[in-house]
């Protein structure tokens, strides 16, 4: 059998984060990530969006453009279990694949006819990369997709309760005002790796044209810097 031909980039998303770091470990933990689909101009065709404002979510199919390697690996370590552990790579979510495919359920918030760009598709609570490439934008089912019942495996659960956010105003008005209730959620997140629990340890990520920086303690995660980067 022929093996399928090269998929075809559709279009990138455009989101607040610049580096992995920070990044939601699944989509829709933070509902107020706004993002947006800009498409390549193959497909910046409106008739192609007709319908689409009846759903109010959509899957992407999107690649792991960061974490592209020419072999591939049975046993990966979920940071879910540490990273001490290993679990077969089709049992998680590990970016390192076979092929690097990802995939994310956001939600719609509306689509924009750009007089330049085209059809642009708003989303909110994605997960994905600062100009991450999109394969494909299907529309969620809830009568298919939606499986209350099923299990979750090792991952039947959020990783754990979210974190306190002390952070002080004259730090946060840093922000433009529509993107600070989007980084307090994902520092409530707890954008650690599960393997790293030093108090005195400043770490720092790329957010919206700013560089982020806090420490964490105990159960308080402290914002000591929000500055353009």
């Amino acid at each position: 059998m022929s093996e399928l031909s090269q998929l075809k980039i559709i279009a990138h998303i455009r989101s607040d984060f610049s580096e992995k770091f920070g990044i939601p470990r699944q989509s829709g933990l933070v509902e107020e990530l706004k993002a947006a689909i800009v498409f390549e101009p193959e497909f910046r065709n409106p008739d192609a969006l007709r319908g689409l404002d009846g759903f109010s979510h959509l899957w992407l199919i999107w690649q792991f453009s960061k974490a592209v390697r020419q072999e591939w690996s049975p046993t990966v370590r979920p940071p879910r279990l540490g990273g001490n552990e290993r679990m077969g790579v089709f049992a998680t979510r590990s970016p390192f694949r076979p092929n690097p495919i990802g995939l994310s359920c956001v939600k719609l918030d509306r689509v924009e006819l750009h007089p330049e760009l085209g059809p642009i598709i708003h989303v909110v609570g994605a997960d994905l990369l600062d100009g991450t490439p999109i394969y494909d934008i299907k529309p969620y089912l809830p009568y298919a997709d939606c499986k209350p019942d099923a299990a979750g495996g090792f991952a039947s659960a959020p990783k754990e309760a979210t974190l306190q956010v002390s952070c002080p105003d004259e730090l946060l008005s840093q922000l433009p005002a529509d993107r600070r209730a989007a980084l307090l959620g994902v520092l409530a997140q707890d954008p650690r790796p599960s393997y790293q629990n030093d108090p005195d340890r400043e770490y720092g990520m790329g957010f919206a044209g700013f560089n982020v920086r806090f420490t964490v303690r105990e159960n308080v995660l402290t914002v000591h810097l929000i500055q353009p980067e």
